[in-house]
């Protein structure tokens, strides 16, 4: 798929008022004197254009070249200086030190395993700086078990058509995504495509083992306030202290 064509696939789907909530949750738990902040997966850059924009020092790093493209030329277009970095959050030796690192839009869930989760952890321990500040998000279990399985969108427009379905993965706690885009060419014709995101959580007693095992102090949070998650809580929020 071409990232132009990518871009306007991901940019149709996504909910552009999640950014700013993302945003505001970073901005109310980072600390004062933060001016400084490594974002993972950042994608096409939306939120790190705002971290920019709010007077930040960023960078970005996302696995996805053609991604990069994209954030590139949105920082050019929002007049705003980001360091964007072709990157796998797997290693993240030898990418400079920061004050503070987000990683958002539950990226975390795509990695394979716990195993891998902890390697991300480590990473991030590490290239911070003392008292350097990691906030992430990820799926709840309840969403994952209960919400998501079966759930199905459709949704269409003259240019574009989307279709979402997701089932139960192999393993616990696990879905499925299956996506396809039919997007416009010329005239008539629609190109297709396909994509499979599959996504993984865990409890939040094993999200809280991983990083204090690390070396964090963690607090945790749900659905983009500063409440404690409850039982149907979609979304948890960790904000951990080097």
């Amino acid at each position: 798929m071409a990232y132009e064509t990518f871009a306007f696939v991901y940019d149709e789907v996504m909910d552009d008022s999640l950014y700013q909530q993302w945003l505001d949750f970073s901005l109310r738990h980072l600390p004062k004197a933060t001016n400084q902040v490594l974002e993972l997966a950042c994608g096409t850059g939306a939120l790190a254009v705002e971290f920019a924009k709010k007077g930040f020092d960023v960078t970005g790093l996302d696995l996805s070249e053609e991604m990069l493209t994209l954030a590139s030329d949105r920082a050019i277009q929002e007049d705003v200086s980001i360091n964007w970095v072709a990157g796998d959050m797997l290693d993240l030796t030898d990418i400079g030190k920061y004050q503070a690192v987000t990683c958002f839009s539950d990226s975390l869930c795509y990695m394979q395993d716990a195993t891998q989760v902890q390697q991300v952890f480590k990473g991030v321990y590490q290239l911070l700086e003392e008292s350097g500040t990691f906030i992430f998000d990820v799926h709840s279990i309840y969403q994952i078990d209960e919400v998501f399985p079966d759930y199905s969108f459709h949704d269409q427009t003259e240019d574009f058509a989307f279709l979402w379905d997701s089932y139960s993965g192999d393993s616990s706690h696990s879905i499925e995504h299956f996506l396809t885009f039919f997007v416009k060419k010329e005239g008539e014709m629609f190109e297709r495509f396909d994509e499979l995101h599959k996504e993984r959580t865990y409890s939040l007693e094993m999200y809280q083992k991983m990083l204090t095992e690390v070396g964090f102090k963690v607090e945790v949070f749900a659905d983009f306030t500063d409440d404690e998650p409850m039982e149907t809580s979609k979304r948890w929020f960790f904000v951990c202290q080097k």
